[in-house]
């Protein structure tokens, strides 16, 4: 490809996306430069702290555990107080509990401080989404989204190799610089991010949503349960494959050549392929991203060497590639213009949960049946995600944009951008 076409797909991937976009992005990709402390934290129990692996996989899970009680908290917040105050919450919230963390010693004020710091850090995650879904118009949504994921992955793997020059010099040093770094996400929500959510007279228009509106929603709440078993197939990549690779004699590095190949393919991919799918059918996209998760981690079972495992990481990493922004758009198409967040909220809170039942569910298969069944399992799973998207997906309703809201501005040199 020519240097000009090159510079006129990367023109039409970030054209026609309004201002405010931009900085929501740039603070995504500030957060995830910084985000050290869930890279090294095992490490700093177990190294620095002289604590027990299980002690340091308590502390784990209750981080995880605060992540699914925000999951719903940060959208109930994100509809009531609004976007912008609910991220100036959360983002300062996580500062603070991040620097404590930092100088917390007993044991028992770490593992609390850890949850604090789970509920704090996965509270703006609604917000963020529904706040993106505000202000972008239904059309950019998925090439939006897509951008939001490729900006975490490049910030997770930029900050994944700075952690451990970090950690060698200070532990606390990362606790303190992630803490300045989200904290500098705030300031930029302050001075740059107006608020998103719909205006007054289109909400009164509107029946109330509350939670239960949403539990209440069977079709949205099949979405959010299929959502959960492509997260239960996905997170075996950082739960199920190196477990299964340690078992077959591979080693720690062995599984970082791997998986690397994940965060490189991300980065490298996204985009292109973003635009390559953005005007497909969601349904087909779906359907086909659930089937290449699960197999190509069913392909793992027949791998014998690094090489083959990285094979199957490229397998599956094309279905994340896919699967992400348009899980994300569906939930926003389905999703009531005044119950956005509450409505984020859940399908954040189906991939929080996934994140705690993945590691005791490949625990056990791997311990009692062998890591063969897992990769089987994973098969199904992505099987019977596949079936049940081409099922509820017919007759989608069409997307909206917020009524009564001009959207921000569009970054000088894009295309305008209507009123919503």
């Amino acid at each position: 490809m020519s240097p000009a076409r090159v510079r006129r797909a990367v023109h039409e991937s970030v054209s026609g996306l309004p201002r405010a976009f931009w900085w929501l992005w740039t603070s995504t990709l500030v957060n995830r430069l910084g985000a050290f402390v869930a890279t090294f934290m095992a490490l700093y129990l177990t190294l620095d702290r002289g604590y027990s692996a299980s002690y340091a996989g308590l502390v784990a899970s209750l981080h995880g555990l605060g992540g699914v009680v925000s999951s719903l908290g940060g959208g109930v917040m994100a509809d009531r107080l609004g976007r912008r105050p609910t991220l100036l919450i959360a983002q300062t919230a996580t500062a603070a509990s991040v620097a404590l963390l930092g100088f917390t010693t007993d044991p028992v004020a770490i593992a609390g401080v850890a949850f604090l710091v789970g509920m704090a850090s996965n509270a703006s995650r609604p917000a963020v989404q529904a706040m993106m879904a505000d202000i972008v118009r239904p059309e950019d949504r998925v090439r939006a989204f897509s951008l939001n994921y490729w900006a975490i992955n490049l910030g997770f793997a930029v900050s994944s190799m700075a952690a451990g020059f970090i950690a060698e010099v200070s532990y606390r040093a990362g606790f303190l610089i992630e803490a300045g770094m989200t904290l500098a996400c705030a300031v930029v929500v302050f001075a740059k991010l107006p608020e998103s959510r719909p205006a007054p007279a289109a909400r009164q228009s509107q029946a109330q949503v509350g939670l239960g509106t949403v539990l209440r929603d069977g079709r949205y709440m099949a979405v959010v349960g299929l959502s959960f078993l492509v997260a239960l197939v996905f997170q075996q990549g950082s739960v199920g494959l190196p477990v299964a690779m340690g078992r077959a004699g591979f080693s720690p590095a062995d599984y970082g050549l791997a998986i690397a190949v994940n965060g490189v393919l991300i980065v490298a991919l996204q985009i292109p392929v973003t635009r390559f799918v953005e005007h497909r059918d969601p349904r087909t996209l779906l359907v086909a991203s659930s089937l290449l998760a699960g197999y190509g981690f069913g392909l793992t079972a027949f791998a014998g060497s690094v090489g083959v495992f990285m094979l199957t990481v490229c397998v599956w990493t094309l279905a994340e590639i896919v699967s992400a922004p348009t899980q994300t758009g569906l939930v926003v198409r389905l999703s009531p213009l005044h119950g956005r967040g509450r409505y984020q909220g859940m399908y954040t809170l189906s991939w929080s949960v996934a994140a705690l039942v993945a590691p005791l569910m490949s625990g056990a298969v791997i311990d009692r049946l062998g890591a063969g069944w897992l990769w089987g399992m994973c098969a199904g799973v992505g099987t019977a995600a596949a079936l049940g998207y081409g099922v509820l997906m017919r007759r989608l309703p069409p997307e909206q944009a917020a009524p009564g809201r001009a959207e921000t501005e569009p970054e000088q040199g894009s295309t305008a951008v209507r009123t919503a």
